[in-house]
């Protein structure tokens, strides 16, 4: 079986109106195919390029300038933040949109969203296609370019006393952790992963 790509991102918790907090994603990375350890990328940008290109262009550490695979890993994969795997070949977001994930209260899935480039949230393919029509300046933007694929929320990095959607009582926990995604060193080695803290 090929190896794949991985990229971590991390969440930030900012309050909403009612205090809630939005789990987004605030730190990207990608898993060198070479040594297995995780590079911090810099920007979203950065990322959405490493991860549509993967399957043509694996990511190595020596692609981080002054970074080799003797250098240790910018980031660990444990359960101090929660990961979620992408997927490889996810196009880039076009010019001027910006695609946004957010991780469910109870952590269950994360949702995607696309911000236009006058800030109207698109949350479906329908609305995208709605968008783009009337917005004839974007006749270069094709449908294809957008997904609303999401990461997995990989299991063994959600925290225990997470009261899992649907559970008989608000009392219930998650169950324990297990090593589902996760190889003996503790790399997790599926198709692309983000860390959220």
């Amino acid at each position: 079986m090929e190896d794949k790509q991985e990229t971590p991102k991390t969440a930030s918790k900012k309050p909403r109106g009612g205090g809630e907090p939005i789990r987004s994603i605030d730190t990207y990375a990608a898993q060198c195919e070479k040594c297995f350890k995780w590079r911090v990328i810099n920007s979203s940008e950065e990322y959405e390029e490493i991860r549509c290109k993967i399957a043509e262009i694996p990511f190595l550490c020596d692609r981080k300038p002054g970074v080799s695979c003797e250098d240790p890993a910018d980031i660990e994969y444990d359960a101090s933040r929660v990961w979620v795997i992408d997927r490889p070949g996810i196009p880039k977001t076009p010019g001027g949109f910006k695609r946004s994930l957010v991780l469910r209260k109870d952590f269950s899935k994360m949702d995607a969203y696309y911000i236009t480039p006058t800030g109207k949230k698109l949350r479906t393919l329908n609305e995208v296609a709605g968008f783009l029509a009337a917005n004839p300046e974007y006749s270069d933007v094709s449908l294809s370019d957008f997904t609303f694929s999401v990461p997995k929320v990989m299991d063994d990095t959600i925290p225990e006393d997470v009261v899992k959607k649907g559970s008989a009582s608000s009392d219930a926990k998650r169950k324990p952790k297990t090593s589902k995604g996760v190889v003996g060193d503790g790399t997790a080695r599926d198709e692309g992963s983000v860390a959220m803290h």
